[in-house]
């Protein structure tokens, strides 16, 4: 063990010396490389364009519209909106895709829509109960289709009326 100890400083050195070794010499191509870059010829640099000073606008109305003016009414309370104080029906808790149309029953002159709700029981309702989650409200029923109009948000701060339509379930 101890002779492998005398070694140990000797064969650090000879592995320095090597790793030194490689390093030295070999500034030629530096050399050449710097001596061509400088050989170049010189290109003409563009000055920085000039900016132009600022010019304010003085804005006119006349008979333009104002530019703060929301194009949709200003007034989001206006319009169609759907009525938050009335009590929820069982079906508004569900989306439309949902709910299934699965017949219709004609009894003492009035139309029923037979709807399945997702958890398995069938709803019995006619032509002003609501369905789905966008204040859906039923306008008309037939053999095919369950008629309705929705209150969805217009983008701009208020609600727009939209048609849909819950299809017989085909069989």
């Amino acid at each position: 063990m101890k002779r492998l100890a005398r070694w140990v400083p000797w064969l650090a050195a000879a592995w320095l010396a090597a790793l030194l070794g490689g390093c030295g010499g070999g500034m030629e191509d530096l050399q050449q490389y710097v001596a061509q870059v400088k050989a170049r010829k010189n290109t003409r640099i563009e000055p920085i364009p000039q900016i132009k000073p600022y010019q304010p606008f003085t804005y006119e109305p006349g008979n333009r519209r104002d530019p703060f003016e929301p194009t949709a009414p200003s007034n989001p309370t206006a319009g169609v909106r759907p009525d938050l104080k009335r009590n929820k029906e069982p079906l508004e808790e569900y989306p439309l895709d949902a709910l299934k149309f699965v017949g219709v029953i004609d009894y003492q002159h009035t139309t029923y829509a037979m709807i399945k709700a997702p958890d398995g029981i069938i709803h019995r309702v006619t032509v002003g109960n609501y369905l789905g989650q966008n204040f859906g409200r039923i306008t008309k029923i037939t053999e095919a289709e369950v008629s309705l109009t929705e209150i969805v948000p217009d983008g701009f701060g208020g609600f727009k009326e939209q048609p849909a339509k819950l299809a017989a379930e085909e069989k």
